[in-house]
């Protein structure tokens, strides 16, 4: 397959995703966002983890997972999704409350 059929390909996908729920797609794509950066925050600092840092951001992302997976009635993304925000909720309440 040449590159630019490829290309199409994504392009459909990508289009496809929008159309058929566009509130999903914008919770995926702020969910993308918060935990690609909490990754990347990780990664820089894993040798002195920025905890206070990565851990609300994951949390940020999963609560848009949770709300992406409701709209794309994917039950097993909401359970997953679900079980990140809580254990990010009580990694919070350790760093910031106790």
């Amino acid at each position: 397959m040449s590159n630019k059929k490829h290309k199409n390909i994504l392009v459909n996908f990508i289009i496809k995703s929008y159309r058929s729920n566009p509130k999903a797609f914008y919770c995926e794509m702020l969910e993308t966002f918060f935990l690609v950066s909490a990754s990347v925050v990780l990664t820089f600092t894993i040798l002195n983890p920025a905890t206070r840092i990565f851990i609300p951001i994951y949390f940020l992302g999963s609560i848009f997972g949770v709300i992406s997976g409701f709209y794309r009635n994917a039950f097993f993304v909401i359970i997953l999704c679900s079980w990140f925000t809580i254990m990010h909720f009580i990694a919070m309440i350790k760093l910031f409350i106790y």
